[in-house]
């Protein structure tokens, strides 16, 4: 599919959303009962994607994995400010922006806790709260709960968003993608750690409805990907 026509970024679609985010281009905007999610991509060499969450009642914001480009992750941001940054896990690509947007924004700092040192070390951000499997975060009236996913890092961790409508969202860093699990860098062990934690926490645990939001690329939902458990795990990546 070809990209999308180039928008002034600060002008986001919200009534045609998919999903597809090119770096450089629009945001999108997707509504749900009492949160809003802004996706955009970030870096053109990765393009990583980063999600702004905002809760309807309140106006308070997360961030998802401030990745890069805080030039424009910060006013995407705006005015309303922003109650935390999650970061999904220590790979360098996901918490380039971090330091500019926590100095910008005093918000505070979420990591999986093998995770936060690398993080810390890296980016120079100390990390306020180490996240443990099923731990909350809240900003507003929202609430998403931690499932950490070890595989592709030590201390990677997804976050679910569940307003009770039987169709459950789940922001997985890069631990799941349409069509696989997160690369384990040809590490046998690794990737049945992952695919086993993704298999048990994820697939064992939501229904198929539940939309996934991953580190790069496009949307899916686990009953799109639900059917290819097998042929992940017979294929070894």
């Amino acid at each position: 599919m070809s990209p999308r026509p180039n928008r002034s970024y600060d002008r986001p679609m919200t009534d045609d959303y998919t999903g597809r985010v090119t770096p450089g281009g629009p945001p999108q905007v997707r509504e749900l009962p009492g949160l809003t999610i802004t996706k955009l991509a970030v870096d053109d060499t990765m393009s990583n994607n980063v999600y702004l969450l905002r809760c309807t009642a309140t106006g308070a914001q997360l961030l998802v994995d401030a990745a890069a480009e805080p030039e424009r992750v910060v006013p995407l941001v705006g005015d309303a400010g922003l109650a935390g940054v999650v970061t999904t896990h220590q790979h360098w690509d996901h918490h380039r922006a971090l330091a500019a947007v926590v100095e910008a924004t005093g918000a505070t700092t979420y990591a999986g806790a093998p995770d936060a040192d690398a993080i810390t070390e890296q980016t120079g951000v100390a990390v306020d709260r180490r996240l443990e499997h099923g731990d909350t975060v809240s900003f507003g009236e929202v609430t998403l709960g931690v499932i950490a996913l070890a595989g592709h890092t030590p201390g990677s961790v997804a976050l679910v968003y569940d307003d009770g409508s039987g169709a459950p969202h789940l922001w997985t860093g890069d631990s799941l993608f349409p069509g696989g699990v997160g690369g384990t860098f040809g590490d046998d062990a690794a990737f049945r750690q992952l695919l086993g934690e993704v298999e048990t926490k994820i697939f064992g645990t939501l229904p198929d409805p539940t939309t996934f939001y991953p580190g790069h690329g496009d949307d899916s939902t686990l009953g799109d990907e639900r059917p290819s458990l097998g042929t992940w795990r017979e294929r070894g990546w």
